[in-house]
C-alpha cells in the first residue's frame, strides 16, 4: 500500500478536506498557499492517464467540486489544477487557488504552518464542500 493510499485509509494522519468512497481530498503538507488541496483516487493507480474513462470522469467532478469549495473558503481568482505525479507513484491533482500564475509555482518556498493553521484550513474547506 502506498502513502496516499494509507492516508486515505486512515492509517496515516491527513487533514482532510472532502471524501466518497471513491476519492479523498487532503491538504498539501507543504502548501504553496494556504487551500492546496490534493485530490487521490482510493483506487492504486499510478499514472493518471491509466484511468478509466468514466472513473476519470467521476475523479473530474469530484475534483470540480473540491474546487468549488475552496474557491468559496478562499476567494481567488480561480483554482489551478495541476497533475504532475512524479514525486509520489499514486495518481493525484493538486488544486490552488490563486490570484496569479506565481501561485502555481512549484519552485516557490513553500509555507510552513503549524497544526492548528492546517486543521482549520481544512475545515473551512470541508465547511463549503457541496
Amino acid at each position: 500500500m502506498d502513502i496516499f493510499s494509507k492516508i486515505a485509509a486512515g492509517e496515516i494522519p491527513s487533514y482532510k478536506c472532502a471524501e466518497n468512497d471513491e476519492f479523498y481530498a487532503f491538504l498539501d503538507i507543504n502548501p504553496l498557499v494556504e487551500g492546496h488541496t490534493l485530490v487521490i483516487p482510493r483506487r492504486e493507480v499510478d499514472y493518471y492517464f491509466d484511468m478509466a474513462d468514466d472513473e476519470l470522469g467521476r475523479y473530474q467532478a469530484f475534483t470540480k467540486r473540491v474546487a468549488a469549495a475552496i474557491k468559496r473558503a478562499f476567494p481567488c481568482r480561480k483554482v489551478a489544477q495541476v497533475v504532475l505525479g512524479l514525486e509520489v507513484a499514486h495518481a493525484h491533482v493538486h488544486l490552488i487557488p490563486m490570484q496569479s500564475e506565481a501561485d502555481a509555482d512549484f519552485r516557490r518556498e513553500k509555507l510552513k504552518l503549524a497544526p492548528e493553521q492546517f486543521e482549520a484550513i481544512a475545515a473551512k474547506i470541508r465547511d463549503c464542500f457541496e
